[in-house]
């Protein structure tokens, strides 16, 4: 049994040859001259859309038809919500274990983190990563090994910064690489909109999920709610489709 982790890292050539090691069991060990056989079965994992990565020419289309006879999806953090709270308790047990420190958290400050992790402004893009160091950064701030709101209100602001710095410093890439003209072919007003669209599209792993995300305030307020549909509409004003932003 071979797992192979973010298997839509792979480079053309290491999945050239992935792709005969899988049809024909045969395959060259590093620094070998000589050809090695193996009867093994594949699983492969990936946090990207390989679908759309072939159709943009990062991924083998061969390759990808060959391994995905069986396909499961692991929903992100962020539509398990009810995850949330066990895992936080989990790592702070952790923590304690590691640290010999015992640390607790107020009631206040848990329900004002969870407030914040569930709801549409936390996008999570490391998942589970993104809450353990969230917990241990606050574990190790608390003085007196009590987390309270203060303590929660200073993460929540670091994380939002954290998740909002690669927008904030790739705009122009972003609109390089969706339009032709990038920003010069747009108003000022637009480009600034649409950049900020576009990153946050680059970040979610669906158009409900970047569309919960940029709609969180006006969405309560409306009494059918069509995140989706409101995006792919405002994307395709410029000749965009959620599906050809993200690889």
């Amino acid at each position: 049994m071979l797992l192979l982790d973010e298997i839509g890292e792979l480079g053309t050539d290491e999945q050239a040859m992935l792709l005969r090691a899988v049809e024909e069991k045969r395959f060259r060990p590093v620094g070998s001259d000589r050809e090695a056989a193996s009867d093994f079965q594949l699983v492969a994992a990936t946090s990207r859309d390989l679908g759309a990565a072939c159709r943009r020419g990062f991924f083998r289309e061969d390759l990808l038809a060959r391994i995905s006879l069986w396909t499961f999806r692991l929903p992100p953090l962020r539509e398990r919500l009810e995850d949330i709270e066990p895992n936080v308790i989990f790592e702070l047990d952790r923590i304690c274990g590691e640290t010999g420190r015992r640390v607790t958290m107020s009631s206040e400050a848990m329900d004002r983190f969870l407030a914040f992790a569930s709801s549409a402004q936390a996008p999570w893009p490391g998942n589970f990563r993104d809450l353990g160091a969230a917990v241990r950064r606050m574990a190790t701030l608390a003085r007196g090994g009590r987390i309270d709101a203060a303590v929660v209100e200073e993460e929540i602001g670091r994380l939002r910064l954290s998740w909002a710095a690669p927008a904030a410093a790739g705009e122009d890439d972003l609109l390089e690489r969706a339009l032709p003209g990038g920003a010069r072919g747009l108003d000022p007003f637009d480009a600034v909109q649409l950049s900020h669209v576009l990153s946050v599209c680059a970040a979610s792993r669906s158009l409900s999920d970047a569309g919960r995300a940029l709609f969180a305030v006006s969405r309560e307020k409306k009494r059918n709610v069509n995140d989706a549909d409101r995006l792919r509409k405002y994307l395709a004003r410029f000749g965009l489709a959620f599906e050809g932003l993200r690889i």
